[in-house]
């Protein structure tokens, strides 16, 4: 399968930059997909969890607090007010990272479908 590259950034630097196979946005419309290839877009991004699967099959999550998404055939770019990569080489590394993304989106949104993907990614990366 091809890849493509994934750049998230907010006004405090990259959040995530790699080669990816896919990847899953909170659009303001609604959740959509994006595989390498991909027809060009612009979209509005609303709050929620950016789901990403890595060119080597791992799968990572970012929630996010909202920005636009713009996408290319072979690169994809998010900018976004903030966001919280949901990752740790530790289980307290983890555990710190996702409560973060949890303030990021009880900030951002009333949602309680946002906070609950980010939950649910605790079952995933561990």
């Amino acid at each position: 399968m091809s890849t493509m590259s994934l750049e998230i950034v907010t006004p405090d630097g990259s959040v995530f930059n790699g080669e990816i196979k896919e990847a899953t946005f909170p659009g303001k419309e609604g959740e959509f997909g994006v595989l390498p290839q991909h027809a060009s877009l612009l979209a509005l991004l609303g709050s929620g969890v950016i789901s990403i699967t890595k060119s080597d099959g791992g799968k990572e999550g970012v929630a996010i607090d909202g920005g636009y998404v713009k996408v290319e055939e072979n690169k994809t770019l998010c900018v976004v007010d903030g966001a919280v990569a949901v990752r740790g080489d530790s289980e307290s590394e983890l555990a710190k990272a996702l409560e973060s993304a949890k303030e990021l989106l009880a900030k951002a949104s009333d949602s309680a479908t946002a906070i609950a993907k980010v939950e649910s990614l605790t079952s995933k990366t561990l």
